[in-house]
């Protein structure tokens, strides 16, 4: 049988760490975000976080070598600390690939949760 590629809630390690470290930056940017999980499958049981606010916001995976944090309206916001460094080359989508040991820039994290809720709700 296949292993898969992603981590799951038996593997706490730095993976684990970064995702709980982006939800409380998710939640300090917007208080009003709401995380459910969504797509649980036999190789990913826990489901993949997703946070919205009046629509989707991002979703936090976790994978052997790499967090990623995928915006779902990614390509349509502003990124002037250039934090996205993933699905680039998409219409949509954009990511932020974190590997162990990456800083990230809070600040500039935060600003994004901030214009995507801000996007949704132009939207809405």
């Amino acid at each position: 049988m296949p292993t898969s590629d992603k981590a799951t809630s038996k593997t706490p390690d730095w993976r684990e760490a970064a995702l709980s470290r982006i939800r409380r930056l998710i939640e300090q940017a917007d208080p009003g975000v709401v995380e459910e999980r969504k797509w649980r499958k036999p190789g990913n049981p826990d489901g993949v976080p997703v946070w919205s606010h009046d629509g989707m916001i991002c979703t936090g995976e976790t994978y052997k070598t790499h967090v990623k944090v995928t915006f779902a309206k990614g390509a349509s916001l502003p990124d002037p600390s250039r934090l996205f460094n993933a699905s680039l080359d998409g219409n949509v989508r954009r990511a932020v690939d974190l590997q162990e040991g990456d800083k990230l820039d809070e600040r500039a994290f935060k600003a994004l949760i901030k214009a995507a809720v801000a996007l949704n709700q132009a939207r809405t």
